[in-house]
């Protein structure tokens, strides 16, 4: 009886221990299928496979639209290649009306507002028969505003923040904090003005002079796509040019903006094409991540010296 019940015991643990492999075998497969699956999704983002891509919606005679929302600089979401993307997307498409770049941003770099800018020439060149239209959401400031002046149209909100039409450099100047701490500045340089702009050293009047005359270049820039793009409707105002912001209503006088209006109203009562078709690309993982790392050192320039239109 012993050895019966010694055997009994002896299948019970062997069934027991299959039981547990079997089990852990399961498991095993499962984490497996899981991580696979995973890891799936992420080349799927990484490629595009997931994710909408401009021009994805199936549309008859519409609107298009193109958002240009945020800072504008170089590898953000509003940067010139975004932009031109989009654009280029909706007035390729043949079931567009007209296109209208719905603006909500401050402002940013000079260099990809002017970007946009010369591409809405071209695009609008390439197909002189639909119509380009801006309309103003919250706010379209100084290197917003560069970029959509060249539009047939400018639509705001009565309480949009308009304007800004000027260029800023600013940073810190540390020298005298270091000298009450007792730290030296150990800068060398070949080159005299290759510390130009170093926060960390005194800022002469011939540097000062430099950066005055650079500013005073890329507002006059400003001020011919302007001119340009809105002609005699502007206002013969001496403060137009100087920085100052209008509300929207006010931007109508100052000829900034031509009329009130809203995406859904120009679309329906402009355009006569109440479908909106959404064109703002959006960039998969690996796009975002490759223009990330290849602006880095644009970046890290722009953060030292801080050259915007806001």
């Amino acid at each position: 009886m012993n050895e019966s019940w010694e055997r009994e015991q002896l299948q019970s643990l062997l069934h027991a221990g299959i039981k547990e492999r079997r089990s852990a075998r399961r498991w095993n497969i499962f984490f497996k299928l899981v991580t696979f699956g995973i890891v799936i999704l992420i080349l799927a983002m990484m490629t595009g496979w997931v994710g909408k891509k401009v021009g994805d919606e199936q549309a008859g005679p519409h609107t298009a639209v193109v958002r240009l929302e945020g800072a504008i600089a170089a590898g953000g979401e509003a940067d010139a290649s975004t932009m031109i993307e989009g654009l280029t997307a909706a007035f390729e498409d043949k079931n567009t009306k007209a296109v209208i770049l719905q603006a909500n941003s401050p402002g940013g770099s000079p260099v990809q507002a002017g970007i946009m800018a010369d591409e809405i020439a071209r695009l609008k060149k390439q197909h002189p028969k639909i119509p380009f239209y801006v309309v103003i959401e919250e706010i379209c400031a100084s290197g917003c505003y560069y970029a959509a002046a060249g539009a047939d149209k400018i639509y705001a909100d009565k309480a949009s923040m308009v304007g800004s039409i000027g260029v800023l450099m600013d940073g810190f100047g540390f020298s005298g904090v270091m000298e009450k701490l007792g730290v030296e500045r150990r800068l060398l340089t070949a080159g005299a003005n290759k510390g130009f702009l170093d926060p960390y050293s005194p800022m002469s009047q011939g540097q000062r002079d430099k950066a005055q005359v650079m500013l005073d270049e890329i507002h006059q820039q400003f001020i011919g796509v302007v001119k340009a793009g809105r002609g005699t409707k502007l206002a013969d105002n001496p403060d137009l040019f100087s920085g100052l912001v209008w509300s929207g209503a006010a931007s109508i006088k100052m000829g900034l903006v031509d009329a009130l209006g809203s995406v859904d109203s120009v679309a329906r009562d402009v355009v006569k094409a109440k479908e909106i078709v959404d064109f703002t690309p959006r960039p998969s993982y690996a796009d975002r991540l490759a223009r990330q790392i290849g602006v880095s050192a644009a970046n890290k320039l722009v953060s030292e010296f801080n050259l915007q239109l806001r």
